[in-house]
């Protein structure tokens, strides 16, 4: 599995394709993308910085400016669609196996689609990523492999370890702007044909 992508498949699959190279291009990683709704549906993208530094409200601006291009022009969802782009969190989700390697140590959450061990859900330390999955030590000493083919979700527990971790991680810049990891920059979009 590639350390550099999330799996997606379907329109989310599309999308991610489609917009890649352009956030890779600004220094940027996707991390998730979501499609929600049916009227007007919302397409969720979730973004790192590719040097591992936490992202900024105007990073999601530059992220929501090069994406909200290329929808337009690519047209992967007919009618009008509403965008949002945001940083993972603190409490981010796992999609990706580099996201296991880097965040090993921490506490998470899985739920996996077929039973692993006659279990589905799964809470304990990230010990990194194998080729198989995403490996966890559970609070009993036993270590399992979650398959990323049969992953719904996995996602880190916010603790006082994660939180020091994540403050490592800060840009100076960013330390001025509390909170700013959190804030979703927006783009709406409204298509008319002629």
């Amino acid at each position: 599995m590639d350390e550099d992508h999330s799996t997606h498949v379907g329109l989310e699959g599309r999308i991610a394709a489609l917009i890649t190279p352009s956030v890779e291009d600004l220094g940027f990683e996707i991390v998730r993308v979501s499609v929600l709704g049916r009227e007007v549906p919302t397409v969720q993208v979730m973004a790192d910085r590719a040097d591992g530094t936490l992202i900024t409200v105007e990073d999601c601006e530059q992220v929501s400016h090069a994406v909200g291009a290329v929808m337009d022009v690519e047209d992967p969802i007919p009618g009008n669609w509403t965008l949002e782009v945001s940083s993972a969190g603190i409490d981010r989700p796992l999609t990706r196996p580099k996201d296991w390697e880097r965040f090993a140590g921490h506490l998470a959450k899985a739920e996996v689609l077929i039973p692993v061990n006659g279990r589905r859900r799964f809470s304990g330390i990230v010990l990194g990523a194998s080729e198989e999955g995403g490996r966890m030590r559970l609070d009993d000493g036993e270590e399992v492999v979650l398959p990323f083919r049969e992953m719904k979700k996995a996602r880190l527990v916010l603790t006082d370890a994660l939180i020091a971790a994540t403050q490592a991680m800060m840009k100076p810049a960013a330390q001025e702007e509390e909170g700013a990891e959190e804030a979703p920059a927006e783009k709406k979009k409204s298509k008319t044909r002629h």
